[in-house]
């Protein structure tokens, strides 16, 4: 069995813990039945010992393997990493979803994909990356009673993702922590109100509002205080035709929705702007996680 699993960007700017969006760049995992116990990584994080001496994939698939099946059998696990680690692109929704899904799918090939989600729920506590992660698309999801609900809306082949990728990492941990406990009503209405007309506007396919739908006040100014670049990386992207510039996830990574024929022109110029910088371009991924036996 190999599981597919796709990159994904949340927040989206507003949309905090809500908004998602998943990009055609993945992490993919072959497991066959064997005698023994073996784990081979390549790609991202194939130079982390502690990858392989205290894989998080192979704990959250036994763990719910051996509950579904009430034995534990050997694997080989075989991993295709090719999503940064701790950029803000998903790495670590990747990794849970697909443990998940690998346990589920094992147990039962026609099990439903808002399993993968809820039972995810409880390894990633909101589902903004883990919602895209599965479903793919754009997504947008709320928690009702431990319970993951979520609307999905299918990206056009006219629209790709350019993708700024720092070389230093920020901690998903550390970036929350530097977050206010409180916030002032003002503020929460002005996202509030972005956040829906954000939704509103892909949905509609009103492409051309989403610049101002995607400003945010309540964590992108705080976070990207640690890496100042970033806010030349906004600025440029927004200058050189961008629809949409916000930090992806906690970050470092920044991610523009841009039209497909603007891509050369805007990949070429943040590169220039920003040489020690990876600059990538992705199509959109709207099938989310597949499993192939």
């Amino acid at each position: 069995m190999t599981i597919h699993v796709p990159a994904t960007s949340a927040n989206l700017g507003p949309g905090f813990d809500t908004l998602g969006i998943a990009i055609e760049l993945e992490n993919k995992v072959t497991i066959t039945k064997s005698k023994f116990f073996s784990l081979s990584i390549k790609g991202e994080g194939s130079d982390r010992k502690r990858f392989k001496n205290n894989n998080l994939f192979v704990h959250i698939f036994y763990k719910i393997y051996t509950q579904l099946n009430q034995r534990r059998d050997n694997f080989r696990f075989k991993f295709f990493n090719e999503i940064p680690i701790s950029r803000g692109l998903g790495s670590s929704s990747a990794i849970i979803t697909s443990a998940v899904a690998a346990a589920y799918y094992l147990h039962n090939k026609e099990t439903d994909k808002n399993i993968i989600v809820n039972k995810s729920l409880s390894f990633e506590n909101h589902p903004d990356n883990i919602a895209p992660a599965v479903h793919g698309g754009f997504t947008v999801s709320i928690v009702e009673n431990e319970k993951v609900y979520t609307q999905k809306k299918n990206i056009p082949d006219f629209l790709r993702a350019v993708v700024v990728i720092p070389r230093h990492p920020m901690s998903t941990a550390k970036s929350r922590n530097i977050l206010p406990k409180e916030y002032n009503i003002k503020d929460i209405v002005y996202n509030v109100s972005r956040s829906s007309f954000l939704t509103a506007t892909i949905l509609n396919e009103n492409w051309e509002l989403l610049r101002i739908a995607s400003k945010d006040k309540l964590h992108q100014d705080m976070r990207m205080s640690s890496m100042k670049e970033l806010y030349s990386v906004q600025k440029c992207a927004l200058e050189n035709g961008a629809l949409m510039s916000t930090l992806s996830g906690s970050g470092s990574s920044f991610f523009n929705m841009v039209y497909k024929d603007d891509v050369k022109n805007i990949v070429n110029t943040l590169k220039i702007q920003f040489p020690h910088f990876r600059i990538e371009s992705f199509a959109f991924n709207n099938i989310g996680l597949k499993v192939n036996f």
